[in-house]
């Protein structure tokens, strides 16, 4: 829909209404318009060559990681105009950013320098965030994007865009990033559509205020992403039914199972407005978990953009996240979009054996049976081992 005059508004879902208020309805979005405004801190991460402990690791490799940019980047690749907005240091680290992430097509003319706090960095290891194995070490206390206050990021660094994407880790850094946050979540004329990713990061909380801050932050959002296991622990919320009962007022709340599936519900139509619907994740052959939440949310928020239904929204986002899942690093291409609606298009039967290994996203076109050159069986579907990611296959699909 990127440049286009977008469709009547009777015709398309109430979320995707409520991105295009602002505007009348037979407007065509100016030149240089955004699509998607993401907000929040990236910084250099530095991977392990091998696995095993931070201590017992010789070297690392440079790349870069942030839950926002890594949307914006998705957002990019898969054909939006999206902008990340963030702060920087006027240091090497901060050029590197800036550079990367713009390489992905990302506008970057919003993202601040400051001279006397440096790029935020960061160390990991190779292992499952939800796993006791896994270390990460940050250092970001005092970086540039720690000093992000409604003072040095200026509202009209957001406004304009349809959507506006904020993670509760960017509220975690400092007062006055929280102070932003809530700030962009307040209620005013013209605000864009606010998505939020809870994405409770424990070891950025250290004073107990995480439950209340997310859970607030979460009911002034429009559409909010949240891991099961992240509602547990925040509010001991273990049923996705629960979940939308703490947030009544987002039009969308999508409750992410893992491996399994996710549970939606989307308050401006009848048919999932209560119990949600639930659409099973397609077996992975997992390659690497990190990342895979960022690019949910961005084939979730593509799907989103261009008026598509709930279910297929989820499965956009699954499909994003299948490819985040099966590449090493943070980011990952997503499939071509004429590829990705084929297989979101998929009957229930079929989307129920869909199995995708690594390569997936460059398989053959011509073949719509084809999802991937992995191991022994994983590049059809509806054959093959189970992989790491099998879930799911015998849950009913239900479609808006």
């Amino acid at each position: 829909m990127s440049g286009h005059a977008r469709p009547p508004l009777d015709a398309v879902p109430d979320v995707v209404r409520a991105v295009d208020a602002a505007l009348p309805a037979d407007a065509v979005r100016p030149v240089g318009a955004v699509d998607v405004v993401c907000l929040g801190e990236s910084m250099v991460t530095f991977l392990p060559s091998r696995p095993g402990r931070l201590a017992d690791v010789p070297s690392f490799t440079r790349a870069i990681g942030g839950a926002e940019s890594n949307v914006a980047c998705a957002l990019a690749a898969a054909g939006h105009r999206a902008k990340w907005v963030g702060r920087v240091g006027r240091d090497g680290f901060g050029d590197h950013l800036v550079d990367v992430i713009g390489g992905h097509g990302v506008d970057v003319t919003a993202v601040g320098r400051d001279p006397r706090r440096p790029t935020g960095i960061y160390f990991r290891t190779d292992e499952d965030r939800a796993t006791d194995a896994h270390e990460v070490v940050y250092y970001r206390s005092g970086s540039a994007a720690s000093a992000m206050s409604p003072a040095t990021v200026p509202y009209e660094s957001v406004a304009g865009a349809r959507i506006l994407h904020l993670t509760g880790i960017t509220a975690a850094l400092s007062g006055d990033c929280l102070a932003l946050v809530r700030e962009l979540t307040a209620p005013r004329p013209g605000r864009p559509l606010v998505s939020f990713d809870v994405n409770h990061r424990p070891a950025l909380w250290h004073d107990g205020d995480a439950p209340g801050v997310l859970l607030g932050l979460a009911r002034r959002a429009d559409v909010v992403f949240v891991g099961a296991d992240e509602a547990e622990r925040l509010w001991g919320l273990g049923d996705p039914r629960a979940v939308f009962d703490a947030l009544p007022e987002p039009g969308t709340v999508v409750v992410k199972l893992g491996g399994t599936g996710a549970v939606a519900v989307d308050r401006g139509t009848r048919e999932h407005a209560e119990d949600g619907l639930f659409v099973p994740a397609p077996r992975v052959d997992v390659v690497s978990p990190i990342g895979a939440g960022d690019a949910f949310a961005a084939g979730f928020l593509s799907a989103t953009l261009r008026g598509l239904g709930l279910g297929a929204r989820l499965r956009h986002g699954h499909l994003a996240a299948a490819a985040a899942l099966t590449v090493p690093g943070d980011l990952a291409a997503p499939p071509r979009r004429d590829r990705a609606d084929r297989l979101a298009a998929l009957g229930d039967a079929a989307w129920g054996t869909l199995h995708l290994g690594p390569g997936w996203t460059e398989a053959d076109e011509r073949d719509p049976g084809r999802t991937g050159d992995g191991p022994e069986g994983s590049g059809r579907t509806g054959d093959g081992p189970d992989g790491p990611g099998r879930a799911g296959d015998d849950q009913e699909v239900r479609t808006p």
